[in-house]
């Protein structure tokens, strides 16, 4: 019978294929699109000259001056990254910092192009996702 000894290569190649597979999943996790809610959002969630991000519905919508709104998926036209964050006027990718301004064009890179936009209807003190 052979000796069950694990040499060293073998340990370093095991975790490095561990720690690759755990960066893809955790990538993947990211990734995409959270199952969309129903209903309207409310237009006082989003502040002037900033924007809110709603996970639930995988959509940023921005209000760049009073009463004028629009809203983006949250997905990061870069590697799939979903936004998460809103600094003063700037959304933010977490994966590689690209930053897009309230019109959803990019402001820094790596990203290349800007978020896609999604159809959004104003009724009063409401937000409909078209």
């Amino acid at each position: 019978m052979p000796d069950a000894q694990i040499d060293r290569r073998t340990v370093v190649i095991g975790a490095a294929a561990l720690t690759a597979g755990l960066t893809v999943a955790g990538c993947a996790a990211g990734a995409g699109s959270a199952p969309a809610a129903s209903g309207p959002l409310a237009a006082a969630d989003v502040p002037v000259g900033g924007a809110t991000i709603f996970a639930d519905r995988a959509v940023v919508v921005t209000q760049a001056t009073a009463g004028s709104f629009a809203a983006f998926s949250t997905v990061c036209p870069h590697q799939g990254c979903n936004v998460n964050a809103v600094e003063g006027a700037e959304i933010v990718c977490p994966c590689h910092d690209s930053r897009f301004d309230l019109t959803g064009a990019v402001l820094t890179g790596p990203a290349e192009s800007g978020l896609a936009a999604v159809p959004v209807t104003v009724s009063g003190s409401e937000l409909t996702l078209d």
